[in-house]
């Protein structure tokens, strides 16, 4: 074979790269336009331009200054760590238990569960205000954590259970063998084997609590106890009024989620390209 054609590149790597790369970009324009407006000035907070020049701090000062983000930060990651640890633990080991040791009445309760993800959140915040209420649970962080967590566990445990049942049987057995009880083949054989999907839901919920609004308007009612997703409502009003204060907020609640998936991702693809070899 001639030096010339085996030095000539690969055309198909530089046409999938080149076209991720624009789908990349149009991915990227709300985000773009979401900060720009964020430091802008406010006479130029409509101007249909994706970038502007000047830009400004001024909304993010404004932001800072009229609201404590610190407590308002820690609280949301209070809620959503909380929520996303009972998700994964009750989801892993129901799952378990259905898929692997097949308790007796665990595919009623399973079935029972699925038909709560066809049920709006919005038919729910009433009934759960009220028991909230009853419990005195409102404007607590056991309020949020725990219907979050009831919220969540439906669809973890469907991802987890799908997973466990394509795990190979034979590893269960030859732990069952070597004396392993029920505790010790969930710890050390299903959730190494799942560990792809533990990933995946433990993100997924992540995302999910962090940006809820609506259940959290109605549980909090203190200053001192709203989460983030609370704040852009006292700067988007009736009309509007500081647009870039509220794209500045805005962009400190997709702050954390964006940081959560630089330091995952590595993970998360490892994760998947090991679940995805067999034998």
């Amino acid at each position: 074979m001639p030096a010339a054609v085996r030095k000539a590149p690969r055309l198909g790597p530089i046409v999938i790269h080149a076209v991720l790369f624009v789908v990349l970009a149009f991915w990227m324009v709300p985000q773009v336009y979401m900060l720009s407006v964020g430091l802008r000035t406010p006479s130029q907070a409509f101007d249909p331009q994706l970038i502007t020049w000047p830009v400004t701090f001024d909304n993010f000062l404004t932001v800072i200054r009229d609201n404590p983000l610190g407590s308002i930060f820690l609280n949301s990651l209070i809620v959503t760590v909380a929520t996303v640890v009972i998700v994964v633990a009750v989801s892993s080991l129901f799952a378990f238990a259905c898929a692997i040791l097949r308790l007796r009445g665990t595919m009623f309760l399973y079935t029972t569960l699925l038909t709560t993800l066809m049920v709006p959140l919005a038919s729910l915040v009433l009934p759960l205000a009220i028991l909230l209420k009853t419990f005195g649970w409102v404007n607590t962080y056991i309020g949020l954590i725990l219907p979050y967590a009831a919220l969540g566990v439906p669809f973890a445990m469907v991802i987890l259970k799908a997973f466990m049942e394509d795990s190979p049987k034979e590893l269960f057995e030859a732990a069952r063998v070597d004396g392993c009880n029920a505790w010790q083949t969930y710890w050390h054989v299903a959730l190494p084997l799942v560990r792809p999907a533990l990933v995946f839901v433990t993100i997924w919920q992540f995302i999910v609590t962090w940006n809820e609004f609506f259940l959290a308007l109605i549980v909090l009612t203190k200053a001192e106890m709203k989460t983030l997703t609370i704040v852009p409502m006292q700067y988007s009003g009736l009309y509007m009024a500081n647009p870039g204060a509220l794209f500045a907020v805005l962009t400190l609640i997709a702050l954390p989620l964006i940081l959560l998936y630089v330091l995952v991702q590595r993970a998360f693809v490892r994760g998947l390209l090991a679940g995805a070899v067999k034998g």
